[in-house]
């Protein structure tokens, strides 16, 4: 028996497997054959881009832009087709392009390098913004036959009327108009004006050829601002786009965006990354507002998206709001922006009489008005402005009673299963955990052995009921989570809202009341004074103005600072001074921070194999009460630097998460940049 070698051996498995090997269909492309692709991968350690050869038959079809699936380790996964280029740095043979998914170019150079400038301002991945910024395909819409997009009118002189009751705000749309790029926080006056003065400034960048992108918290916002640009532009030059439309719908109008044919757009945070073709304006309105940050990685603000999509495209950048925030007041300091508020004059015309009532204050002698929890003030408003009209009526907490205790020794109230918080649905209904949903009946209390509750915090629905007994015969309409309304009519009626929930009165509300304004401005976060102001200030610019006999009150303690801003109706002065409270103790956005978030070993990890600068502070890693991941704690490690190091600091946490990522290190930490809430 003859022994074959065994370099004859593996030269044989060789040339079988060359035999095996299918032949490729074609050559290379004959021009720019090398395709620069992000890989949808979504690891740390491989968040760059990767050459792939682009085979002759696929040379017109993939174009930059255009989605592809290739092989990686072994796997058919998709990506997009960034660049075409003529050489590799790549040494060694280059895997070619599998296929091109379509040869519609969804993914812009302008959105790419946005996408890349995103990732890393936020430590992240570029796969991941591009999940955020691309949404998935449907092919019917894609065939479908374009509509044509309508011309422009021209522009109205007349239509500045509106910003020239800002101080700057004339100034602002003459650079919009000679196609300048002018950025603005805006504060915008109380009142119904706003959508409209939006909508004036889109019409003034897009008759200057350029387009427009706009940008509010929820849906109703968006109705508003899309009904006004369409009185000004007409109903074919703009479309929304929200989450809330289906796949193939949200697809269809952002196809219209990218290719052109449509060159304004209304949305909520998902639009923030809409391919608008020579963005000539974007617009975020009330920044503050926490809808406007991205809950999926690598959680982005609009607003900083924005601004940075301003700077990249040479856009105008108009950040406003009824509120200023800090972040909008370092804009300013910073000399990115330039202020656009009212003088004083204009404001009086225009704000409702605002008036506080402390804890403290003698209830009113009537016992429906001790009934409902009325001071005398506030008593005299809600009768004085019923008379009249709708009366809007602000409770920072939905439910009926979500907080109960014990009657006999006022211990709090928990579930006996999860140690969850109890609360009363209704007035006959039995108490049930807010957390596990079990109700509690037959609960005593390990304190004392009482069994009977009293109240903690009153809900809207608990103060709708008191409240319709105080005023017997007027129509009480609740509006929050289990059903917003949009607006109400101008007859009289008491209108119980949640923050933010608040439907808008035809002719304005006649009064409004502010209740519970400690159960604001107790919450143990960074931004407890300014979210108060900006929920307040939202309520009160819906009220007529002090001249029809507008007046709110707050029921808080006028000695505080935001009540004492809301009673002057000045907002850039508390923002000025949130700015340098935050200065003063090194919090955001005075200073870059990072939150991590994981199990202890996992975030003390990272800290270790991240090189952080000098100039970096760690606070923790802190427990986060009732968090856990698989059975084990979660805690929570804050990282900060000076603002100028701020890039510094992402680059280093993203160069730990690769280390991490490329060792597969089984807990993963949870990177969150600027997080806005700090409780």
């Amino acid at each position: 028996m003859t022994t074959v070698p065994r370099d004859e051996q593996l030269a044989l498995v060789r040339d079988k497997v060359r035999r095996a090997r299918p032949t490729p269909p074609d050559g290379p492309a004959p021009d720019r054959p090398v395709a620069k692709v992000a890989v949808d991968l979504g690891l740390a350690h491989l968040d760059r881009t990767f050459d792939y050869l682009v085979p002759g038959s696929m040379h017109d079809a993939a174009q930059p832009g255009v989605r592809v699936r290739v092989r990686f380790a072994g796997q058919l996964v998709g990506g997009y087709l960034l660049d075409r280029v003529e050489e590799s740095a790549h040494v060694g043979r280059l895997a070619r392009l599998d296929r091109v998914v379509s040869p519609e170019p969804v993914l812009s150079a302008a959105i790419a390098t946005l996408a890349r400038e995103v990732a890393d301002r936020y430590a992240g991945t570029l796969s991941d913004v591009l999940r955020l910024a691309v949404p998935p395909r449907h092919a019917r819409v894609e065939a479908e036959t374009p509509a044509a997009r309508p011309s422009t009118p021209p522009p109205d002189r007349a239509e500045e009327a509106g910003w020239d009751r800002y101080g700057a705000g004339s100034a602002f749309l003459r650079a919009l108009a000679a196609g300048s790029a002018p950025a603005a926080v805006w504060t915008a006056l109380p009142g119904p004006t706003w959508p409209d003065e939006i909508a004036i400034a889109a019409r003034t960048a897009r008759s200057a050829g350029r387009g427009v992108l706009v940008v509010v918290p929820d849906h109703r916002d968006v109705v508003r601002v899309a009904t006004a640009i369409e009185a000004r532009l007409g109903g074919g030059d703009h479309v929304v786009l929200t989450a809330e439309l289906g796949p193939a719908e949200r697809y269809r109008r952002w196809l219209a965006v990218r290719r052109g044919q449509v060159r304004t757009v209304v949305g909520t945070r998902a639009a923030m990354f809409a391919p608008v073709a020579a963005l000539g304006l974007a617009v975020v309105w009330d920044d503050g507002d926490d809808l406007h940050a991205e809950p999926h990685a690598p959680y982005p603000h609009v607003r900083e998206v924005l601004a940075l999509r301003a700077e990249l495209e040479g856009a105008a950048l108009l950040v406003g709001g009824l509120a200023r925030t800090a972040e909008g007041e370092l804009l300013i300091v910073s000399g990115r922006a330039h202020p656009v508020q009212p003088p004083r004059e204009e404001l009086r015309v225009v704000a409702p009489r605002v008036r506080a009532a402390g804890d403290d204050v003698e209830l009113a002698r009537d016992p429906a008005a001790r009934t409902a929890r009325l001071p005398t003030i506030a008593w005299e408003a809600v009768r004085t402005g019923l008379a009249s009209g709708p009366v809007l009526v602000q409770v920072p907490r939905r439910g009926y009673v979500p907080s109960v205790a014990c009657v006999d020794c006022h211990a709090h109230a928990r579930c006996t299963h999860c140690a969850g918080p109890l609360a009363l649905p209704s007035q006959r209904g039995l108490a049930g955990c807010r957390w596990c949903g079990r109700t509690a009946g037959g609960w005593r209390c390990p304190e004392c052995d009482g069994t009977r509750f009293r109240a903690l915090v009153v809900g809207a629905g608990r103060t709708a009921e008191e409240l319709g007994r105080a005023f017997p015969g007027v129509p009480v309409r609740t509006s929050g989570r289990d059903g917003v309304l949009a607006d109400v009519g101008p007859e009289p009626a008491l209108v119980v809202s949640t923050p933010g929930a608040e439907p808008v009165a035809e002719g304005g509300y006649a009064a409004a009341l502010l209740l519970d304004g400690w159960a604001l401005l107790a919450r143990a976060d960074l931004r407890a004074e300014e979210e108060a102001l900006r929920r307040w200030l939202a309520a009160a610019a819906l009220v007529r103005s002090e001249a029809q006999g507008g007046r709110v009150v707050v029921l808080a303690e006028s000695s505080l600072t935001p009540v004492q801003a809301l009673l002057r109706w000045d907002p850039p002065g508390a923002a000025s001074r949130e700015l340098g409270q935050r200065t003063r103790l090194s919090f955001p956005p005075a200073i870059r921070m990072a939150a991590l978030l994981g199990t202890s070993s996992a975030v003390l990890d990272l800290l270790d194999v991240c090189e952080l600068p000098a100039s970096t502070s760690v606070l923790g890693p802190l427990p986060i009460d009732g968090a856990a991941r698989d059975g084990e704690a979660l805690v929570r490690a804050l990282v900060r630097v000076p603002l100028g190091e701020g890039p510094v600091l992402t680059a280093a946490l993203k160069a730990a998460q690769a280390v991490r990522s490329a060792r597969k290190a089984g807990d993963f930490v949870t990177v969150h940049v600027d997080p806005i809430e700090l409780g």
